[in-house]
């Protein structure tokens, strides 16, 4: 029977193993999903365990810049629990990815899946990352990754291996560009200006304002006044330029690039498992679950 790529992709979510052996198994075993993962068991081994219903949402964000490229990239790398996300194996493994999207470019995850993981080395990161799954005993994926490439400053700056800020900085110094990182990290801008907000979430966030200010029954011209102020507030949350500098909140940011001539044009940041639903554990079902062997 043909095997589809929808076959094929939930299989490796269900084993953290790569596409062409679960395509494989898959063909094998006539695309019957229980039999191909006991084949794959059989063929990489025991640590090849159903993961069905396993979410690797923890992790690192790891980061590299390739000066000869004038690129910084920045990556996520999942695991299932912060005690293998934390160990020095699965931190160099994603360091090495970083410092492969950096020094390559890769148009996307499977580009950057088929590379080396290392130069002169001829084992692939999808490879590579078999085999950590096989040694470590936890689903594991490269989720996302981003290059910023310019001759323009990038600062960068990773907290505690979970968040992670790339920054591309006109004008300023080094010295700016970290701090605005550290910020960006801390106060999870959306965008850079309010120039940068779709029209769409201007008018969704508006409405809201006009339903709640109408409730206070003030004239229509005071009640556009108060849209108008609340509007504005919102957009300097979400927006880098307006909000308070962490390190002096008297400043904001737009002034601190101000005052230094300088202008942010682009940031990216990571954190580990945003957006990933996480599976409500039932810890007394999974303890039952281990002593009958299942």
């Amino acid at each position: 029977m043909a095997i589809t790529a929808a076959q094929v992709k939930e299989l490796r979510e269900m084993t953290g193993l790569g596409m062409m052996e679960c395509k494989q198994a898959l063909t094998e075993t006539d695309g019957d999903k229980d039999a191909a993962i006991e084949l794959l068991r059989k063929k990489a081994g025991a640590k090849v365990e159903k993961k069905a219903g396993r979410t690797a949402a923890d992790g690192v964000i790891s980061i590299a810049t390739n000066s000869g490229n004038k690129a910084t990239a920045i990556v996520e790398v999942n695991t299932e629990t912060d005690f293998v996300a934390k160990g020095d194996e699965f931190k160099d493994f994603a360091g090495n990815i970083a410092a492969r999207v950096a020094a390559d470019k890769p148009a996307d995850i499977e580009a950057l899946k088929a590379m080396p993981l290392k130069d002169g080395s001829d084992q692939s990161i999808s490879k590579a990352l078999e085999a950590l799954v096989q040694k470590l005993g936890e689903k594991m994926d490269v989720r996302r990754f981003a290059i910023i490439t310019s001759d323009n400053t990038v600062g960068s700056y990773v907290h505690g291996s979970k968040i992670g800020v790339i920054v591309e900085v006109k004008g300023g110094s080094d010295d700016l560009a970290k701090d605005l990182a550290m910020h960006i990290a801390a106060a999870r801008p959306q965008f850079v200006t309010p120039d940068e907000v779709p029209d769409d979430v201007k008018a969704k966030e508006r409405e809201i304002f006009v339903a709640q200010a109408k409730e206070s029954g003030k004239p229509d011209n005071i009640i556009e006044k108060m849209v108008e102020g609340r509007l504005n507030k919102f957009l300097a949350e979400i927006c880098l330029t307006g909000q308070p500098f962490v390190k002096d909140p008297d400043t904001t940011i737009e002034k601190l690039l101000g005052s230094a001539g300088a202008s942010v044009v682009q940031f990216v940041r990571y954190e580990v498992g945003e957006g990933i639903e996480k599976k409500q554990e039932d810890f007394a079902a999974e303890v039952m679950a281990q002593v009958k062997g299942e």
